[in-house]
């Protein structure tokens, strides 16, 4: 038989027994497709390690924030000055020091690693972290190591979470090996957190990294390990008390309703560890600095004096704020009280419900609704600050329901277009461009345009050319008209940006108005999109699905 038959006849087998695969008829399943056999199962998580682990070393050879932008520089030069005042400062001036500057304004946590790769860097150069001379320091060796840092810290601290949480789903799913591992590599591959941390220069995938660990405490019933890392993932960045409303309200629906009425034990060990690692976190800086240390912390690590927003963000009050220019007609402290009564209105919902229905399969949907709330209402939103809702949907790739992949694919394509006009700012063309095509083709988004005719090599394995038409016109869009449209619409309006942004300078009487078209596309479709798991997380609620 030849090998083209046998194939088809695995294909045709694959279809009737197993049903319906993540990402199926695409490249990323033709290329793991050959590891379908259990004796070459445990290659494929190396080999999606190792690809992910290229991608980004490829993204990290172009430029970063701040490069060749003096006096200030960028991101890069904050974790930089973070490393080298750790290391030259007693504790208790950490959060002092040259707020002017680059000041320390993230949690406890960040300024400990920081510590640590400064003590690391410094054993291979002390100049680069030279107090004060070091400054907007831009050597190729330095930037190595920092590059470095980054790729260690998200394989230890991210990929090994995703790896673990697709198994765990997956196994109780049914679904194939070669599926969960599917669902890793897609989420692995996500293009915006590996241009933010690898190109733009941060550890996101730290703080994320966390989170997912967390999730996966959850779903082996470890709940004060659980409380643990997400503790250590808000002591890292703050940005993580996004997910804190659902991490709380599962935890107690958990302790006071579910299974059981009043587990007071458990509600006691989720207490006790929460309360402790928040005291391990913060305890150096009263001890060594008294509560001035300790207020002084807090302070930094929540800038309300910074106003509403600063740079342009696809939420609802830089969008808005074309119309309604609310710096003018508010105070910032009225600004301050509004966002907390619409970031509250936005995820009350999903955390009421999550109390009374403390549910693993919920858990994704209810994360990203409430992260969304924040996201598109909350003071003080960043555009780099996508990549917190953005986990728990690109955890949804872990669906075997093509609606659902179809829209969290889409979301990721609209979050990355809003990172444009930063990494454009940044030189960071090339590798925006290519992340876009390279993360849609893997996953078969491409596939609709594929004609049976093209030569087997383009799509290897049983790849879209050998599976039926049923398979073909599921990828991409899900089946709703309303979606499709509003989809193709966004794409539509994507691309006429792109146009407009490189081809067409912006009238001087509005300099940002490509900017702030950006902005808006985004904000709808979060919006549309943040609707969305609403509605999924309520559908959810009335089927009778067993717990995971």
């Amino acid at each position: 038989m030849s090998s083209e038959k046998k194939d088809k006849k695995a294909v045709s087998k694959f279809e009737s027994e197993q049903g319906e695969e993540s990402f199926y008829a695409s490249p990323l399943y033709d290329f793991l497709f050959p590891f379908r056999p259990a004796g070459s199962q445990w290659l494929t998580e190396w080999i999606i390690i190792m690809f992910a682990m290229i991608i980004r070393c490829a993204i990290g050879l172009g430029p970063y924030s701040g490069y060749k932008d003096g006096p200030m520089h960028g991101d890069f030069e904050a974790q930089r000055h973070w490393m080298e005042i750790t290391q030259h400062l007693p504790i208790s001036k950490w959060y002092y020091y040259d707020l002017k500057y680059w000041g320390l304004d993230y949690p406890p946590l960040t300024a400990f690693h920081s510590y640590l790769l400064g003590k690391l860097g410094t054993f291979c150069n002390p100049d680069w972290f030279a107090l004060d001379s070091s400054r907007g320091i831009e050597t190729q060796g330095l930037k190595n190591y920092m590059r470095f840092t980054v790729l260690l810290s998200e394989a230890i601290f991210y990929m090994p979470a995703v790896v673990y949480f697709t198994k765990w789903l997956g196994r109780r799913r049914n679904q194939s090996p070669i599926g969960q591992f599917i669902a890793a590599a897609a989420i692995l591959f996500q293009p915006s957190l590996m241009l933010i941390d690898h190109g733009h220069f941060q550890y996101n995938s730290i703080m994320l990294g966390f989170t997912v660990y967390a999730i996966n405490n959850l779903l082996d019933e470890f709940y004060a390990p659980a409380a643990i890392c997400f503790v250590l993932s808000i002591c890292f960045k703050q940005m993580s008390l996004y997910y804190a409303p659902i991490f709380f309200a599962y935890l107690l629906g958990r302790s006071m309703f579910f299974p059981k009425l009043f587990n007071i034990p458990r509600f006691i060990s989720i207490s006790i560890a929460t309360l402790v690692t928040f005291t391990a976190m913060f305890s150096p800086f009263y001890i060594f600095g008294g509560l001035d240390g300790l207020a002084q912390t807090v302070r930094r690590i929540f800038p309300f004096a910074r106003g509403i927003f600063e740079d342009k963000v696809a939420n609802f009050w830089c969008v808005v704020n074309t119309i309604v220019k609310f710096k003018v007609l508010f105070t910032n402290d009225q600004l301050r009280m509004y966002s907390l009564i619409l970031t509250v209105v936005g995820f009350a919902p999903a955390m009421i419900l999550i109390i009374l229905y403390p549910r693993k399969h919920l858990l994704p949907y209810a994360l990203a609704a409430c992260s969304m709330s924040f996201y598109l209402f909350s003071f003080q939103v960043h555009e780099k600050t996508i990549l917190v809702p953005l986990l728990p949907i690109t955890l949804l790739f872990t669906s075997r329901d093509w609606n659902v992949l179809s829209m969290v694919s889409w979301i990721n394509n609209v979050a990355l277009f809003t990172l444009w006009p930063l990494l454009k700012r940044e030189g960071l063309y090339l590798q925006y461009f290519v992340c876009f095509f390279l993360s849609n083709w893997l996953i078969g988004n491409f596939s609709f345009i594929t004609p049976r005719f093209l030569p087997k090599f383009i799509t290897p394995g049983p790849s879209i050319s050998s599976v039926s038409d049923n398979y073909r016109r599921r990828s991409l869009l899900p089946h709703s008209i309303f979606w499709k449209l509003i989809i193709v619409s966004s794409y539509i309006g994507m691309t006429a940006y792109h146009f407009l942004d490189l081809f067409i300078e912006a009238p001087p009487r509005f300099p940002d108005l490509w900017v702030i078209l950006n902005c808006t596309i985004g904000f709808v479709s979060f919006s549309l999109f943040w609707l969305w798991t609403y509605y999924k997380f309520c559908t959810l609620l009335k089927k009778n699905i067993q717990d995971l």
